[in-house]
């Protein structure tokens, strides 16, 4: 066996586990606070006044949010794959065929397939994924979409009324994007999700921009990116390491395993960013990232330890070893990058 075929294997139990988000409390503040705290917001929506609609706005978001969590919350320690693209796209055409091909191969590593359900290549995740491994995030609108067939009357549907609270719950559950050429909403879903990890409100995970093997769309928007953005110094030259263009599945599938070869999570502890690693690093190669990645620390350098006090909630990750350092939560293709280093040393 090569060095990049074991990256094929299935993984095992840990490996599936969901991390949980960077910004989740460690426990400084108690379930019964926040719910003062939103009993509070409510005493004062009511003394504000506010127009029906308003309300109308407030109570379908918090309700769809409540039954989301409640749906995913079983499986939030299984890596879930996210794939956006268009509902149009036929069964005959290769992009459907890729997004099946995904779909089937992720979930014999032990993934979950996130789609909007409709159907295209979200049809395609679901039916190469297969039902027990597929998850449906659908949306109400006038003219689309129904429930694909492979996703439709099941217990992991949810349909929603709003696209922004669609779109948390699509980033917010996955551990892996895959964007598949669509129109306009696939458009805006890619871009959203890098947003969100450029500015550090998305934990940073593999966004993979995927063509056909003789397509261009994504190959097109990334010269666009560099010709117009970079080029313009409207983005920095290391937020080009927070996507990656492909045309092959294959290539799409090892960009994914490989960011959680070494690395397995991360989240904030007070002021300092932890991530979890796999296996501890050696003195040497812990040496290198200090010397490697020192421009991106606001003081200090990067410590390894233990697991730290207030992680005690987590105590299937608490074998884990952990770096952990004050990172000046600006530079985030830098984390980036520093996450592939990381996971070279297991090469």
């Amino acid at each position: 066996m090569n060095e990049d075929e074991s990256l094929f294997e299935p993984v095992d139990e840990v490996e599936q586990e969901r991390p949980h988000p960077a910004d989740e409390p460690l426990g400084v503040e108690k379930s019964q606070d926040l719910f003062r705290v939103m009993r509070d917001t409510i005493t004062r929506l009511e003394k504000d006044q506010p127009a029906r609609g308003d309300l109308k706005i407030l109570s379908r978001t918090l309700r769809e949010l409540r039954y989301a969590f409640s749906i995913f919350r079983p499986y939030r320690r299984r890596r879930k794959l996210t794939i956006f693209g268009s509902a149009r796209t036929q069964e005959d055409h290769p992009e459907y065929q890729s997004a099946m091909e995904l779909g089937r191969r992720m979930a014999n590593y032990g993934w979950m397939i996130i789609t909007g359900a409709g159907g295209g290549i979200m049809e395609a995740g679901h039916r190469g994924a297969g039902r027990d491994a597929s998850m449906g995030l659908n949306i109400m609108l006038p003219f689309e979409q129904s429930a694909n067939p492979y996703i439709d009357g099941d217990s992991k549907l949810v349909t929603m009324k709003y696209f922004f609270t669609r779109k948390l719950m699509f980033v917010k559950e996955c551990s892996a994007v895959v964007c598949i050429p669509g129109g306009f909403g696939t458009l805006d879903e890619a871009l959203e999700t890098l947003t969100l990890m450029q500015t550090g409100k998305q934990t940073i995970l593999p966004l993979i921009l995927l063509d056909h093997p003789n397509g261009s769309y994504w190959k097109d928007a990334g010269v666009f990116f560099e010709k117009q953005l970079l080029a313009n110094g409207m983005i920095s030259p290391e937020d080009v390491h927070l996507y990656k263009i492909t045309d092959s599945v294959d290539e799409t599938i090892q960009e994914i395993l490989n960011f959680y070869r070494v690395y397995h999570s991360m989240r904030y502890v007070k002021d300092q960013l932890v991530f979890r690693l796999k296996k501890r690093l050696s003195d040497q190669q812990l040496g290198q990232i200090r010397e490697q990645f020192s421009d991106i620390l606001l003081k200090g350098t990067f410590e390894q330890t233990k697991a730290l006090s207030l992680e005690a909630g987590e105590p299937e990750l608490a074998g884990f070893p952990r770096l952990v350092f004050h990172f000046n939560r600006r530079d985030l293709g830098r984390l980036r990058m520093l996450i592939n280093a990381i996971n070279k040393f297991d090469r």
